[in-house]
């Protein structure tokens, strides 16, 4: 193993897990009295030498017959690996709720409401159709005009049927698992729990419900076998996230939250973008879409050996699984392009520490939180 499942994890102190960012390294001779040391700067010397170690284990690619079979056998080797793992590889991530508050249902769910009641008077009438749904956005938008104006005109037969097909979307929405849920969470790339139990955990609220999918058929059983899944707050189910053809179990507009935690970096640079702008059509208004994910330069990506290169800053390990290093600006342009804002996109930049070995290791994760605009008058 390479050392690039190793994910961002935070140093309890005192009991209490802090972020990012709240413990400084001053004195090099102490180095080794802590775990972890937050926010370290790098050097020029040593961010030229990160630079030169990449370009040179870049400078061999693998074959094109064997990036073809990663690519279509991707399932297979993510399937190996937890068979292999089981749940016994990550630690659950309870760092999460300090760094994304908002997988606490009441806390977003009012900061929502404050944001709707502040657009109140620019949203645009509640006859917004969802185009990935139902295909009929021309109609749709054509009536919705027709009642915003006043007009009462006799609806067409073609109006007739596109009332009548959405109307039967709405039942439709009406069935899906957790519709009678007030905040949806969905987890893209679960693995075998480790975020979905801790928040299931943290959170009583019955209006809460969580979705979660992988792409490995092998996680999601370990998932639907653990003792702490609870089909009444949570469905687990098998998906491909760069599947254009297949569809998520739940309509467009009705998710809260999308978490993607070293997830978005396993799948092959091209198809990143289409898998965003899916993802991003899922969100109601005022959504928020959560990463994190290495970043360029981390440890992991220096590791790699000649002959392990896809291709730029694209890795396979020996297991088959792949990796991809992020900039700000490369997540930034994936959810701009898929029609979210900025809310927040830092560079971690964290030293762990071996104390038993007196080993350094220099990581890097970007973390993001990208929102869905709520409905304006010129949307």
């Amino acid at each position: 193993m390479d050392g690039s499942y190793t994910e961002g994890t935070h140093t309890a102190v005192c009991g209490k897990r802090q972020q990012f960012g709240s413990r400084f390294l001053s004195d090099p001779a102490l180095v080794f009295h802590h775990n972890a040391w937050d926010s370290v700067e790098w050097s020029e010397e040593q961010a030229a030498a990160a630079e030169r170690k990449v370009q040179e284990n870049s400078t061999q690619r693998v074959c094109q017959e064997k990036q073809v079979d990663y690519e279509i056998n991707a399932n297979k080797y993510w399937n190996d690996f937890y068979k292999i793992h089981e749940n016994g590889f990550f630690k659950d991530r309870h760092w999460l709720f300090t760094e994304f508050p908002e997988l606490a249902p009441s806390q977003n769910q009012n900061h929502l409401k404050d944001l709707l009641s502040e657009n109140k008077g620019s949203e645009v009438p509640a006859c917004r159709s969802s185009e990935d749904e139902s295909g009929l956005i021309i109609e749709a938008q054509h009536s919705c005009s027709s009642v915003s104006h006043g007009h009462k005109t006799q609806p067409s037969p073609v109006e007739e049927n596109v009332t009548q097909k959405l109307r039967h979307l709405e039942i439709c929405a009406d069935e899906f698992p957790g519709s009678s849920a007030t905040y949806r969470i969905l987890e893209v790339g679960c693995g075998v729990g480790n975020t979905v139990f801790p928040i299931l955990q943290t959170n009583n609220d019955p209006r809460l419900f969580v979705y979660c999918c992988d792409f490995s058929s092998t996680a999601v059983e370990l998932v639907q076998t653990n003792s702490a899944y609870d089909p009444s707050r949570c469905f687990a189910f098998v998906h491909d996230l760069c599947d254009e053809d297949k569809s998520y179990p739940v309509p467009g507009d009705s998710l809260d939250v999308i978490i993607l935690i070293f997830v978005l970096s396993a799948i092959i640079p091209d198809k990143m973008q289409k898998a965003i702008n899916r993802l991003s059509r899922l969100l109601k208004p005022g959504g928020m879409m959560l990463l994190r994910d290495y970043g360029r330069y981390d440890m992991a990506q220096l590791r790699f050996k000649k002959g392990q290169c896809l291709s730029e800053n694209f890795y396979v390990r020996g297991d088959g699984t792949r990796v991809y290093f992020f900039t700000q600006d490369e997540l930034d342009a994936l959810f701009t392009t898929a029609g979210l804002e900025k809310v927040q996109n830092l560079v971690d930049r964290r030293l762990q520490v071996n104390r038993g070995k007196q080993l350094t290791m220099y990581r890097v994760w970007i973390q993001c939180k990208y929102r869905k605009p709520l409905l304006s008058s010129t949307s």
